[in-house]
């Protein structure tokens, strides 16, 4: 079996299958791009004015996650698909469905924890999984050794999405000369184009790199036209530039509107125009004192040239009048009311699948069952996982080259085991803890209603697997550990027959049933209390002899 990888062949060489034709070309939506056998073509789009090219965009995103409110979305979202313990990986390869031999599968767990080592993601998965979502795509340089490739992988490198890009070149059509039709291109050829200056509006020169030595993923959202690659920040471009100058607005108003100014009221008698407003300056050096703050020299200077909004107005008035007066400018009115910044915040988070209750941070979660959990955690939750499903693209493309290297498979193989491979992320949510809490419960009130049925309709494994979701890594570990424990009881002397029975469940709610006779007549009393035993009892006999004296009393009659 023969496979290309970094542009070597390893093995023998077959016949390629032919490819099915078809008029219409295949569809891929992963930001490469499309052009025809002759040239590069780069695609470009223009968001209000300013966004170009697939740089650009990456900048704009950048800068959108520096900001403060963005920036705490973005810790939320990071925060709750990955979480670091000491103990174990963030991420952990489930091979459960997988079907293939022990060996094999343990190899593709140790290929796959070399990969992490490589990634170092124990210490860099949460800037990896915060680049991928802030960029909107992730691209990473697979190292080997030339002369020996069969040595795997030896680095794993990252490279800014700025300078590279994805290329998918159509195979020039034929012509068809008997028919003087043309025929529909049917294959394309794929590669990247890598440029250290990066890709300008007007170049598009570089290397080309083939696609096996580069692992690539990206946020799986596109734009209108299906071309360029978006990111999950794109949504919240527009909230947050209007936010923003919504603040700017409120602060620019409050200053100019907050503090209350004086209006002077001069009298200048009947003095000449001219002598009136000299008058009217030597008033104002006089009384006025501007003094400012100088931040770059840090002295207090005298600044007396220019009037702002915020100073006193100084009126001359004439002989006749009311003479010279002082009244008072009123501030601005209802200055503490920021329901429309509020407006906009919410619908920032909003645009970025953010429950608004994650805003103020007195909020706090509460302590309750998992049926009180809001449908906004809900839907996040769920954002959440397909943000994990979309991720672990990266480790697919890496897990196959490393197994392709070492011959654990071949690339056909992978193509019929890389959907039965999936991956586990650990998770420390309050409502994840809650709702698995409440899972368990009720899966072992289950297991004890259909203990009696264990070895006549159900086995054991089948309970392990359906009634207790274990899988078979968590049956391998617990059959592993009760091995253990039997054997430490056996070495101190004690079986299982030692141990304490487990508590029996609870029995379900006994009604005792007393009989009364009366006249040939029997009266039923039910009595649902069953520590009533010893009253009912007492009862019982009370009403006998009230029995046997009436018997009595009708005899003497």
């Amino acid at each position: 079996m023969a496979f290309k990888l970094f542009g070597y062949k390893i093995g023998k060489e077959e016949a390629e299958s032919e490819q099915l034709k078809s008029f219409v070309p295949s569809v891929d939506e992963d930001g490469s791009v499309p052009i025809s056998g002759g040239g590069i073509y780069g695609t470009y789009m223009d968001l209000e004015g300013q966004i170009r090219s697939d740089s650009d965009l990456i900048k704009k995103y950048r800068e959108m996650a520096l900001q403060p409110e963005c920036d705490t979305a973005i810790e939320d979202i990071v925060n709750e698909a990955l979480v670091f313990d000491d103990s174990d990986y963030p991420v952990q390869v489930i091979l459960d469905k997988l079907e293939q031999p022990e060996s094999i599968k343990n190899k593709i767990r140790d290929e796959f924890y070399y990969v992490m080592k490589l990634l170092d993601f124990n210490n860099q998965g949460y800037d990896i999984f915060r680049r991928w979502y802030v960029d909107g795509r992730l691209y990473y340089h697979m190292m080997i050794d030339d002369k020996n490739p069969r040595q795997g992988l030896k680095e794993i490198r990252y490279i800014d999405p700025r300078k590279i890009r994805k290329v998918r070149e159509a195979k020039k059509a034929q012509k068809n000369l008997a028919t003087g039709t043309v025929n529909p291109t049917t294959s394309y050829n794929e590669y990247f184009i890598y440029s250290d200056k990066g890709f300008a509006n007007d170049g598009n020169q570089g290397i080309k790199i083939a696609p096996d030595a580069i692992s690539y993923t990206h946020s799986g959202l596109t734009d209108k036209d299906g071309k360029v690659i978006i990111s999950h920040l794109h949504k919240a471009i527009k909230p947050l530039n209007q936010l923003r100058m919504l603040e700017d607005a409120t602060v620019i108003y409050r200053i100019s509107r907050a503090p209350e100014r004086r209006i002077f009221y001069i009298d200048v008698g009947n003095l000449p125009k001219m002598k009136a407003e000299q008058y009217l300056r030597e008033i104002m050096q006089k009384y006025k004192n501007k003094l400012v703050y100088d931040a770059n020299t840090g002295e207090i200077r005298d600044d007396r040239r220019y009037q702002t909004m915020l100073e006193d107005f100084w009126l001359p008035r004439r002989e006749g009048g009311k003479g010279t007066e002082i009244t008072t400018l009123s501030g601005g009115q209802n200055l503490g009311e920021i329901d429309d910044v509020l407006y906009f915040q919410k619908k920032m988070f909003k645009s970025l699948n953010v429950p608004v209750s994650r805003i103020e941070s007195d909020n706090g979660f509460s302590l309750g069952r998992a049926s009180e959990i809001t449908r906004d955690e809900l839907k996040f939750g769920k954002f959440i996982s397909r943000l994990r499903l979309r991720f672990s693209h990266l480790f697919d493309k890496m897990l196959e080259t490393q197994l392709l290297l070492k011959g654990v498979c071949t690339r056909k193989e992978w193509e019929q085991m890389k959907e039965e491979i999936s991956y586990d992320y650990q998770s420390d949510s309050h409502f994840s803890e809650l709702k698995n809490a409440e899972l368990m419960k009720d899966r072992l009130g289950l297991l004890s209603d259909i203990d009696g049925y264990v070895g006549k309709y159900f086995s054991i494994n089948y309970i392990r697997k359906n009634v207790l979701h274990q899988s078979e890594e968590d049956i391998k570990q617990m059959d592993e550990e009760m091995e253990e424990d039997k054997a430490n009881m056996e070495e101190d002397g004690m079986s299982s027959e030692d141990l304490p029975p487990p508590p029996p469940p609870a029995p379900p709610p006994q009604q005792l049933v007393v009989s009364v006779k009366k006249e040939e007549t029997e009266n039923t009393r039910v009595v649902d209390d069953v520590d009533q035993r010893e009253l009912a009892k007492s009862m019982t006999a009370f009403f006998g002899t009230l029995v046997e004296e009436a018997k009595g009393d009708k005899e003497g009659n």
